[in-house]
């Protein structure tokens, strides 16, 4: 008579009789008195072949709940795999009707998801396929773009020249803060991590060139590009995508309105004029920070930093900043246009639709910032 217990508030006693296998059941088999489960049990009858019947026995059951019945039937579909016949009848009849309602409705085959094993092949073979549906895509959405601006400059175009003021508003003096305080801050860390180094060679007065140089052909505008696909793109995508689950875009193409040149045209309108106002006073605020950190632990005079200023930042490298600001506003706008067209028809998918769009600007960003320096330093520019 094998016995399974650890000295908690329930315990099993198993009873062979020849193929016959009577489980008891002791004391309070509750979610927050039981200590122990059926695992025992279950190695048990596998131990034990030649077992033909399984039989229970309650008659020392204190207490029981939904983990009561969890464990019988666990024990009752361990034993059908063994074919093993199990006799419910010495149950109270309460556990017996909810264990014949427990197995009223058998379990529909495939309900369960089985995992699949994709290979490697397999799984290039998925991504090129989604890269290829992907690709064209961006190559349609950029096309209709073209389209619709070709129409803007013909006259054609129609679109709220209120709506061009309020996405301004929204992208340009609503942005403030935000680009006061990271170009500010970028400018600082820039000016302190190259002062450390400067300082070495006792060359901290040319602090300032490294920073309005930095500021000017690059973390200017890669930083207001960088804070505009998460503040703007995601905006833009949001929005968008809200539209396309109220089927407010269906409605806008019902009435003979070309999304493109509604919606789409006035947003990127709006970061390309907005971005290179930013990007120059990202540039100021980045040398403010700059002179922060040298005229109060370098001991450089103010007028020293902003005469070195002067000479080393030329007026092609402010241009080159702008430049490339309103390249990250034209595609800024893109990405964050383009999910919000794709956008499904949940509310999750707007959520999807707003991160990817932040994702897929700052990916373009990078890339087209690093194509734009190399072609110019080629250039000589």
């Amino acid at each position: 008579m094998p016995k399974i217990n650890n000295t908690g508030k329930n315990e099993i006693k198993l009873i062979i009789k020849k193929e016959l296998f009577e489980v008891n059941f002791f004391g309070h088999w509750t979610a927050g008195s039981a200590k122990q489960g059926v695992e025992e049990l279950l190695s048990n009858l596998a131990d034990y072949p030649k077992i033909k019947k399984l039989t229970f026995s309650t008659k020392k059951l204190d207490s029981w709940d939904s983990f009561f019945m969890s464990q019988l039937i666990q024990i009752i579909d361990f034993a059908k795999t063994k074919k093993i016949t199990v006799d419910i009848k010495s149950l109270p009849k309460g556990i017996q009707g909810l264990l014949a309602l427990a197995y009223s409705v058998p379990e529909r085959d495939g309900a369960r998801k089985q995992k699949k094993k994709t290979s490697l092949i397999e799984l290039i073979g998925k991504s090129l396929l989604a890269a290829k549906v992907e690709l064209k895509y961006l190559v349609a959405f950029l096309g209709d773009l073209i389209q619709s601006a070709f129409s803007l400059i013909k006259g054609t175009g129609r679109f709220r020249f209120v709506d061009l003021m309020t996405y301004i508003q929204d992208c340009g003096p609503g942005s403030l803060p935000i680009v006061s305080l990271i170009s500010f801050l970028v400018g600082l860390i820039l000016a302190f991590v190259g002062a450390l180094q400067l300082s070495l060679f006792g060359a901290q007065m040319y602090l300032a060139d490294l920073v309005g140089l930095g500021m000017t052909r690059e973390m200017g505008a890669l930083m207001v590009g960088i804070i505009m696909a998460g503040r703007t793109g995601a905006s833009y995508a949001a929005q968008i995508g809200t539209m396309n689950v109220n089927s407010e875009i269906d409605a806008l193409k019902t009435m003979g309105f070309n999304p493109m040149e509604f919606l789409v045209m006035p947003r990127m309108l709006a970061l390309i004029l907005v971005m290179p106002l930013l990007c120059l006073y990202a540039d100021f605020m980045g040398m403010l920070g700059g002179a922060a950190v040298a005229i109060g632990l370098f001991d450089i005079s103010s007028t020293e930093y902003w005469t070195r200023t002067e000479l080393a930042v030329q007026f092609k490298d402010v241009l080159v900043g702008l430049f490339k600001a309103s390249i990250f506003g034209i595609l800024i706008a893109y990405s964050g246009c383009i999910r919000g067209m794709q956008c499904g028809r949940s509310a999750s998918a707007v959520g999807d639709a707003a991160t990817s769009a932040v994702v897929t600007g700052i990916i373009l960003i990078v890339i087209s910032d690093s194509l734009i320096t190399i072609i110019f330093n080629q250039l000589g520019i």
